[in-house]
């Protein structure tokens, strides 16, 4: 009898798992980063013995700082590019469930152990006379799992659409026309703008709350994550229709080029010191930094797809070991990350030696460690699939 999951195979496409790749080593790399930065935004940055200069800072600002606005939308954008897809395999139930248990249940982990435990060993590194349990029950926000707070968000995601698709059927058929044109996207990056600044009013950009659910964050994923169902619904995880790749790049560009002299002229010059109004609120600043992030999310998301379509091919077995790592690599990236900062603390070298050490040694141990992890999970299947281990040959040494 074939089974459903027999009749529609899992299509991969090895752009997106390339483009996977790159987007993981970039987030471990710029976490590395700001862990020595003024402004933060890496949990290391609380006990950090050094900090980039003022100008070497505002540089990077200016260089990596508009990634922050639109790689986890990205994310977002790829997972819906396969959800249907995803459901269509497996079944509503089975979905959900497959989603609790591959992004719930490593956040879980995090947020009750291995997240707190890194912090202490960046703490303890640091002098700070404080136990793994303190870190647990007293550091803000409660429930922080590190970098799996994206995990959490997802699984709420992507069970929401399969109750939703369960409660309005609707919901489940393709639409007859989805997100082609650049009305479209424009009416999509307006919604992200308009829903961003409402939120942050009450959540803005960078606070906390329990599980570290990054709510000021909410309006780019769901409109990304929502972006990305519908677009593969166009077949647009296949292929990016050129005309959209080409004009999403160019107001991509246009808006990269722009933002700094822009956010200079705006009076943005001290960005840890001067970034208060722009992160939320009613304010003329908080509306220009929603409209620039829901721009660049909606137009650099869909570029990169469309550019990783043109120039990444997946091809070789290391590609497809790096693929498959990627996910295990961004699991563990919290500890190693802290490990490897705390290893270089005695090093008497500023942040722009240390930072750059830290993150090209953090990504190469993040892949290697999760392609170990990879490789024992699939051993593991496949012993459950044949029933028990192989047999053991007489030459092979116990």
């Amino acid at each position: 009898m074939t089974t459903s999951r027999e009749r529609s195979p899992r299509r991969r496409y090895p752009h997106l798992d390339d483009l996977k790749v790159l987007l993981v080593a970039w987030v471990i790399g710029c976490h590395a980063l700001l862990g020595y930065s003024a402004v933060g935004g890496w949990a290391y940055d609380e006990v950090h013995e050094v900090t980039f200069a003022p100008g070497v800072e505002f540089v990077l600002v200016a260089l990596l700082g508009p990634s922050g606005l639109f790689v986890i939308g990205l994310f977002f954008f790829v997972a819906g590019l396969f959800t249907e897809a995803a459901v269509r395999r497996h079944g509503p139930g089975h979905y959900a469930v497959d989603r609790v248990v591959r992004l719930g249940v490593p956040w879980l982990v995090s947020a009750l152990l291995v997240w707190p435990l890194s912090v202490w060993v960046a703490y303890a590194a640091a002098g700070r006379k404080v136990s793994p349990w303190w870190v647990f029950v007293h550091r803000e926000p409660f429930l922080d799992s590190g970098s799996l707070w994206f995990a959490l968000v997802l699984v709420l995601f992507s069970v929401a659409f399969v109750l939703v698709g369960a409660v309005v059927p609707a919901v489940r058929r393709p639409a007859p026309r989805g997100p082609s044109g650049g009305v479209r996207l424009a009416l999509v990056a307006a919604g992200i703008a308009v829903t961003s600044v409402v939120v942050r009013v009450w959540f803005p950009a960078r606070s906390g709350q329990v599980a570290d659910l990054h709510l000021w964050q909410w309006p780019q994923c769901l409109g990304m994550f929502l972006l990305g169902i519908a677009a593969a619904r166009q077949g647009w995880a296949a292929h990016v229709p050129d005309r959209a790749r080409r004009a999403c790049g160019w107001v991509t560009l246009v808006v990269l080029v722009a933002l700094p002299p822009v956010a200079l002229l705006s009076g943005l010059q001290d960005v840890a010191r001067d970034a208060a109004p722009y992160l939320g609120g009613w304010s003329w600043q908080a509306a220009a930094t929603a409209l620039v992030e829901a721009v660049l999310v909606t137009a650099g998301s869909v570029w990169l797809v469309g550019l990783a379509e043109r120039r990444l091919h997946g091809a070789g077995e290391r590609a497809r070991r790096w693929s498959q790592a990627a996910f295990a690599a961004f699991v563990v990236q919290g500890p190693v990350l802290m490990l490897a900062a705390a290893a270089l603390r005695p090093l008497p070298a500023p942040a722009e030696v240390k930072a750059p050490i830290v993150a090209v040694a953090a990504v190469a141990a993040c892949f290697w460690l999760g392609g170990r992890f990879t490789d024992a999970a699939a051993r593991l299947r496949e012993r459950r699939l044949v029933g028990g281990p192989p047999p053991r040959s007489v030459e092979e040494p116990r």
